[in-house]
């Protein structure tokens, strides 16, 4: 199975992450302005790796404005590489005390959760972030839940989320990679190449999903098959892992 879960961005946009606060230069209003900056920098150097001046930065935002979720749900983020898996999860509780119905501060916290392999809790909160009508991707949440399922070895549910996000989404391919490779786990060779297929005749292939149906193609010794799903992904995505791997295995796709 591809590991990993679709985690929503935590306040990399910047320019909506935080509340404006109040513009005529109140104490509290250039407090909130400090806060945003400091989220700023922390977030960057979060990104960069450079987890003590992130802590410093994310901490003084902390401090300058209490009740924003963004900087909970950026100290969350920082705590949980740090280690720190309790605090992580307390910042994510209080960002969602602070903002309960933002979808992707739902999102993130659901992907901590299964990612700690508390898979109950962390579909709850990717099924309330999937049906918040604020959400403009629940596919992903609940391709996400099925991720998380797999995960759990509890593959008929994984199942059933896949097509709850390929009915909200039949064009979304992580969608039908987990589908069909879950379908491929469970010998349903025939069903996860026909999705797939039936999916490359409309939409653009994923090197992912080449390499998937080349593996099916394989077992199912397809010569022809493989031949042409290992020609495309040689071609389309030359520079891409499932390339290499194709490469590596000493296969000439012809």
């Amino acid at each position: 199975m591809k590991p990993g879960l679709l985690c929503a961005s935590l306040c990399l946009g910047l320019s909506a992450c935080a509340s404006t606060g109040d513009s005529n230069g109140s104490g509290v209003g250039r407090s909130e302005a400090a806060a945003r900056i400091n989220l700023q920098l922390g977030v960057g150097y979060l990104q960069e790796g450079n987890l003590p001046i992130a802590k410093e930065k994310l901490e003084r935002a902390r401090r300058q404005d209490p009740h924003n979720p963004e900087i909970h749900g950026a100290m969350a983020w920082l705590d949980e590489r740090l280690g720190k898996d309790k605090e992580a999860d307390k910042e994510f509780r209080t960002a969602l005390e602070l903002a309960p119905h933002d979808p992707a501060m739902l999102n993130n916290y659901a992907v901590f959760l299964c990612s700690h392999e508390r898979a109950d809790e962390g579909v709850r909160y990717f099924e309330q972030a999937a049906t918040n009508p604020l959400y403009r991707t629940p596919w992903a949440a609940y391709t996400n839940a099925g991720v998380c399922l797999r995960a759990a070895h509890r593959d008929a549910d994984a199942a059933q989320r896949f097509a709850r996000a390929l009915r909200s989404n039949p064009a979304y391919s992580e969608a039908v990679f987990q589908a069909s490779d879950l379908d491929f786990q469970q010998q349903k060779l025939a069903d996860a190449r026909f999705r797939i297929d039936v999916f490359m005749l409309t939409n653009p292939a994923t090197p992912d999903l080449l390499l998937l149906a080349y593996r099916i193609a394989q077992v199912q010794k397809d010569a022809t098959a493989q031949q042409r799903y290992a020609i495309r992904l040689s071609k389309e995505f030359p520079n891409s892992d499932q390339a290499h791997a194709l490469a590596a295995s000493k296969i000439d796709p012809g």
